[in-house]
Protein backbone atom coordinates (compact mmCIF):
# COMPACT_ATOMS: atom_id res chain seq x y z
CA UNK A 1 0.00 0.00 0.00
CA UNK A 2 3.26 2.07 0.62
CA UNK A 3 3.96 1.73 -2.93
CA UNK A 4 0.69 2.27 -4.54
CA UNK A 5 0.17 6.04 -2.20
CA UNK A 6 3.76 6.87 -2.98
CA UNK A 7 2.99 6.64 -6.96
CA UNK A 8 -0.35 8.93 -6.08
CA UNK A 9 1.64 11.73 -4.21
CA UNK A 10 4.88 11.36 -6.90
CA UNK A 11 2.25 11.57 -10.03
CA UNK A 12 0.43 14.45 -8.62
CA UNK A 13 3.93 16.20 -7.99
CA UNK A 14 4.82 15.44 -11.34
CA UNK A 15 1.88 17.04 -13.24
CA UNK A 16 0.80 13.58 -15.12
CA UNK A 17 -2.43 12.87 -13.83
CA UNK A 18 -4.57 12.42 -10.83
CA UNK A 19 -3.95 11.41 -7.16
CA UNK A 20 -4.15 7.54 -7.83
CA UNK A 21 -1.52 5.21 -7.86
CA UNK A 22 -1.66 1.17 -8.00
CA UNK A 23 0.53 -1.76 -7.84
CA UNK A 24 0.03 -5.54 -8.41
CA UNK A 25 1.57 -7.97 -6.29
CA UNK A 26 2.56 -11.78 -6.55
CA UNK A 27 4.52 -13.83 -3.99
CA UNK A 28 5.50 -10.39 -2.34
CA UNK A 29 7.20 -9.07 -5.48
CA UNK A 30 5.93 -6.15 -7.32
CA UNK A 31 5.17 -7.19 -11.25
CA UNK A 32 3.28 -4.08 -12.21
CA UNK A 33 2.72 -0.82 -11.48
CA UNK A 34 0.84 2.28 -12.27
CA UNK A 35 -0.53 5.93 -11.84
CA UNK A 36 -3.56 8.04 -13.06
CA UNK A 37 -2.23 9.19 -16.86
CA UNK A 38 -5.59 10.64 -18.53
CA UNK A 39 -4.52 14.08 -18.88
CA UNK A 40 -1.18 13.63 -19.87
CA UNK A 41 -1.94 10.51 -22.49
CA UNK A 42 -5.55 11.88 -23.56
CA UNK A 43 -6.86 8.06 -22.55
CA UNK A 44 -9.92 7.70 -20.32
CA UNK A 45 -9.17 4.26 -19.39
CA UNK A 46 -5.53 4.96 -18.53
CA UNK A 47 -6.60 4.79 -14.67
CA UNK A 48 -4.06 3.28 -12.16
CA UNK A 49 -5.51 0.18 -11.72
CA UNK A 50 -5.39 -0.27 -15.58
CA UNK A 51 -2.29 1.09 -16.27
CA UNK A 52 -0.75 -1.32 -13.56
CA UNK A 53 -2.62 -4.51 -14.89
CA UNK A 54 -1.41 -3.35 -19.16
CA UNK A 55 2.47 -3.63 -17.05
CA UNK A 56 1.76 -6.84 -15.40
CA UNK A 57 0.17 -8.62 -17.78
CA UNK A 58 3.21 -7.46 -20.32
CA UNK A 59 5.64 -8.48 -17.96
CA UNK A 60 4.35 -12.17 -17.29
CA UNK A 61 3.29 -12.41 -20.67
CA UNK A 62 -0.55 -13.44 -20.25
CA UNK A 63 -3.80 -12.03 -19.69
CA UNK A 64 -4.44 -13.65 -16.42
CA UNK A 65 -3.52 -12.15 -13.30
CA UNK A 66 -4.18 -15.57 -10.88
CA UNK A 67 -2.28 -15.79 -7.84
CA UNK A 68 -1.63 -11.76 -7.49
CA UNK A 69 -2.90 -8.94 -5.62
CA UNK A 70 -3.67 -5.29 -5.71
CA UNK A 71 -3.18 -2.57 -3.41
CA UNK A 72 -4.69 0.97 -4.87
CA UNK A 73 -4.40 4.35 -3.09
CA UNK A 74 -8.03 4.48 -3.81
CA UNK A 75 -11.35 2.16 -4.08
CA UNK A 76 -11.31 1.07 -7.94
CA UNK A 77 -14.11 3.20 -10.06
CA UNK A 78 -16.69 0.60 -12.25
CA UNK A 79 -14.29 0.32 -14.96
CA UNK A 80 -11.61 -0.40 -12.97
CA UNK A 81 -12.92 -3.06 -10.36
CA UNK A 82 -14.31 -4.79 -14.07
CA UNK A 83 -10.67 -4.64 -15.10
CA UNK A 84 -9.49 -6.57 -12.05
CA UNK A 85 -12.11 -8.78 -12.66
CA UNK A 86 -11.29 -9.86 -16.11
CA UNK A 87 -7.53 -10.20 -15.04
CA UNK A 88 -8.40 -12.46 -12.39
CA UNK A 89 -6.53 -10.85 -9.37
CA UNK A 90 -7.42 -12.70 -6.46
CA UNK A 91 -7.41 -9.67 -3.75
CA UNK A 92 -7.73 -5.95 -3.58
CA UNK A 93 -6.99 -3.63 -1.33
CA UNK A 94 -7.54 0.03 -0.98
CA UNK A 95 -7.02 3.04 0.99
CA UNK A 96 -8.93 6.05 0.29
CA UNK A 97 -12.74 5.07 -0.82
CA UNK A 98 -15.14 6.11 -3.43
CA UNK A 99 -16.65 8.64 -0.95
CA UNK A 100 -13.07 9.99 -0.28
CA UNK A 101 -12.28 10.75 -3.84
CA UNK A 102 -16.69 12.24 -4.30
CA UNK A 103 -15.15 15.03 -2.13
CA UNK A 104 -12.17 16.07 -4.29
CA UNK A 105 -14.28 16.08 -7.41
CA UNK A 106 -13.83 12.14 -8.69
CA UNK A 107 -17.09 11.28 -8.25
CA UNK A 108 -18.31 7.89 -9.67
CA UNK A 109 -21.39 7.48 -8.17
CA UNK A 110 -23.43 8.41 -11.29
CA UNK A 111 -22.04 5.21 -13.31
CA UNK A 112 -22.47 3.08 -10.22
CA UNK A 113 -26.29 4.26 -10.56
CA UNK A 114 -26.16 4.13 -14.53
CA UNK A 115 -24.96 0.16 -14.22
CA UNK A 116 -28.34 -0.41 -12.12
CA UNK A 117 -30.73 0.99 -14.57
CA UNK A 118 -32.17 -0.84 -17.68
CA UNK A 119 -30.65 0.36 -20.95
CA UNK A 120 -33.99 2.51 -21.75
CA UNK A 121 -33.67 4.22 -18.46
CA UNK A 122 -30.06 5.56 -18.70
CA UNK A 123 -28.89 9.11 -19.54
CA UNK A 124 -26.42 7.73 -22.43
CA UNK A 125 -28.69 5.98 -24.85
CA UNK A 126 -27.95 2.17 -25.85
CA UNK A 127 -29.30 0.29 -28.41
CA UNK A 128 -29.46 -3.09 -29.79
CA UNK A 129 -28.90 -3.55 -33.58
CA UNK A 130 -29.34 -7.34 -34.47
CA UNK A 131 -27.10 -8.58 -36.89
CA UNK A 132 -26.66 -11.71 -38.86
CA UNK A 133 -22.99 -11.33 -39.24
CA UNK A 134 -22.12 -10.78 -35.90
CA UNK A 135 -24.28 -14.25 -34.99
CA UNK A 136 -22.25 -15.69 -37.40
CA UNK A 137 -18.72 -14.87 -35.51
CA UNK A 138 -20.36 -16.10 -32.42
CA UNK A 139 -20.80 -19.08 -33.95
CA UNK A 140 -17.59 -19.25 -35.62
CA UNK A 141 -15.61 -18.50 -31.99
CA UNK A 142 -17.86 -21.69 -30.56
CA UNK A 143 -16.83 -23.65 -33.21
CA UNK A 144 -12.99 -22.43 -33.42
CA UNK A 145 -11.14 -25.83 -31.73
CA UNK A 146 -7.85 -24.00 -30.96
CA UNK A 147 -9.54 -21.05 -29.34
CA UNK A 148 -7.79 -19.47 -26.02
CA UNK A 149 -10.63 -19.23 -23.88
CA UNK A 150 -10.39 -16.74 -21.60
Amino acid sequence: MEEATSLAHQNVASGRGGPFGAGIVRDGNSIGRGTNLVTSTNDPTAHAEVVAIREACRKLETFSLLGCEIYTSCEPCPMCLAAIYWARLENIYFANTRHDAARIGFDDDAIYREMTLSHEQRSTPIHSLPSPAAHTTFDLWMSKSDKTPY
